[in-house]
């Protein structure tokens, strides 16, 4: 059986203090028009813009973005997204810079990518990374990855990658968490038996509040066996700057995978 300290250190994330840190509000909004009346007041993430883009991203903004961007008023339609060789679909919520969505997209050309992010700096330097290599499986949801998850057809993801949302650590900051049980509704209705959802965060608190959370739900289990199943990264896995940043100072990564069943 799995070591529970990661869920019993701080099991609900509430008796913890939040760290004082100031922390990047790069996670997307997760809730869509539909569910706003019963939370009405929910915004899960920050801001939208950083500092100003330089000429030549603001161009791929402009045109590049346009071509990529998905299309949530048609029906989907993986054949007109993706080229014919994509088998699956994977999701990312928050991809932050697209260090790892670029890198996946340019090993797994069998599968699509749709990317969801609403900070347009990031969106950016995306669309600068897909112009240089050429890959032609990621397509760019700007803003609530809610309206995707809504969009998609049932059982359609293969995985979801949820890669150090913001935790959001002051205690009235909480309810913004991405991770909770209308999100899990919503990502195991899209997700088939056998899927996989993966979440990282250097965030101790947020792990375990995200541990609670998976196993309250029906949907999802945990299934580590030893520490190296939530302290080692997945195979091929790419390091982004905010993750080299926290390590340097002194924040300890976890990976937890979590299956659809």
């Amino acid at each position: 059986m799995a070591d529970r300290s990661l869920l019993t250190k701080r099991t609900e994330g509430e008796t913890a203090s939040a760290r004082p840190r100031q922390l990047s509000p790069r996670e997307p909004a997760c809730y869509s028009p539909a569910m706003t009346d019963a939370l009405p007041h929910r915004r899960l993430h920050g801001r939208s813009k950083g500092k100003a883009l330089r000429p030549h991203q603001a161009e791929l903004v402009e045109t590049l973005l346009p071509q990529l961007s998905i299309d949530l008023a048609s029906p989907f339609d993986a054949r007109s997204l993706f080229p014919p060789r994509v088998k699956e679909l994977r999701l990312e919520i928050g991809f932050g810079g697209g260090e790892h969505l670029i890198d996946a997209a340019t090993r797994e050309a069998g599968a699509g990518f749709i990317g969801c992010e609403p900070f347009v700096n990031g969106v950016a330097k995306l669309l600068a990374a897909i112009e240089q290599t050429g890959v032609q499986n990621v397509r760019i949801h700007r803003g609530d990855a809610a309206l995707v998850l809504d969009w998609l057809p049932e059982a359609s993801l293969s995985r979801v990658y949820l890669f150090y949302p913001d935790p959001w650590p002051k205690r009235r900051q909480r309810k913004r968490r991405f991770v909770n049980s209308e999100t899990l509704d919503l990502l195991a209705r899209a997700m088939p038996r056998g899927a996989e959802l993966r979440f990282a965060t250097d965030i101790d608190d947020y792990a375990a509040w995200t541990l609670a959370r998976i196993r309250a739900h029906s949907a999802f289990s945990w299934r580590a066996t030893s520490a190296l199943d939530w302290t080692r990264p997945w195979e091929g896995w790419t390091s982004t700057k905010y993750e080299r940043k926290a390590m340097a100072e002194g924040r300890k990564p976890v990976y937890l995978t979590f299956l659809r069943h």
